[in-house]
């Protein structure tokens, strides 16, 4: 009797790690397709009880036998790669540079000091051509704006651009999707349309402060992250003031320094 109640506490505290690790596990995109010579930035989401934890973009495709890339405790800023951890939005973010075809296989991961690191894989798919649907592989997927900025209250419009197939999505990075034609993330209204071939818009609209993050643009198995900053519109009385000051100084300038 007693060793099965050991056996079923062990099994207890198995199953509660699962559920912990799964809950709060790295979440990230899983495929992009880029363009060699072009430079990637993917964002990866972490749970609040790692914070302050090292992070680091590890290279290969097994986790057993990947290779340290870039750390956040040794962080580069020029060179091929470079890494940020914005604590705030608990988000670390890697940027390769210089894509290769041997840039296809990494893992972001989160270092956890005496038990297993934390991570998740993501491929890219690079490929060669000098636009994203003419002279390339028939699988790619790319946007407009890999960065974008609102304001509250208006509207973005987001261009996906694809040669491939599958379902179509926008989605942000640790929260849901948006399929069909209209839905919403964290209560901004989201619309998708699509009358031209090969490209989808993705229209934001009813921009929050909250609503800035990481999205990502989906078309079947390719993913494209996209980072979203939403601002306070700025008024036009500052404008104004300042045009009235250029003008005063211009005049005063033009009058006394001939």
């Amino acid at each position: 009797p007693q060793k099965r109640l050991w056996l079923l506490i062990v099994s207890v505290k198995m199953l509660y790690c699962v559920l912990v690790a799964g809950v709060h596990s790295v979440n990230t995109v899983s495929k992009v397709s880029v363009k060699a010579g072009d430079s990637i930035t993917i964002p990866c989401l972490y749970g609040p009880q790692y914070m302050n934890h090292v992070k680091y973009l590890c290279k290969g495709s097994h986790w057993s036998s990947c290779s340290y890339a870039v750390k956040t405790n040794q962080p580069r800023s020029s060179g091929k790669f470079s890494i940020s951890d914005d604590k705030k939005q608990r988000i670390f973010t890697m940027t390769i540079k210089d894509l290769t075809n041997t840039d296809t296989d990494y893992w972001c991961v989160v270092e956890i000091n005496g038990g297993a690191d934390d991570g998740q894989n993501f491929h890219l798919s690079v490929t060669t051509g000098k636009t994203p649907l003419k002279h390339i592989s028939k699988h790619f997927l790319s946007v407009d704006h890999l960065e974008i900025t609102g304001f509250i209250g208006e509207s973005i419009n987001i261009s996906c651009y694809y040669s491939n197939s599958g379902e179509k999505r926008w989605c942000r990075l640790g929260m849901n999707c948006v399929t069909g034609s209209s839905g919403s993330i964290d209560g901004t209204s989201v619309t998708i349309s699509a009358t031209v071939p090969n490209v989808f818009t993705v229209t934001m609209s009813g921009l929050k402060t909250e609503s800035s993050g990481w999205y990502y643009c989906v078309k079947g198995e390719l993913q494209m992250p996209v980072h979203v900053t939403v601002t306070e519109k700025p008024t036009t009385s500052k404008y104004y003031i300042i045009s009235i000051k250029y003008m005063f100084v211009k005049k005063f300038s033009s009058k006394y320094f001939k």
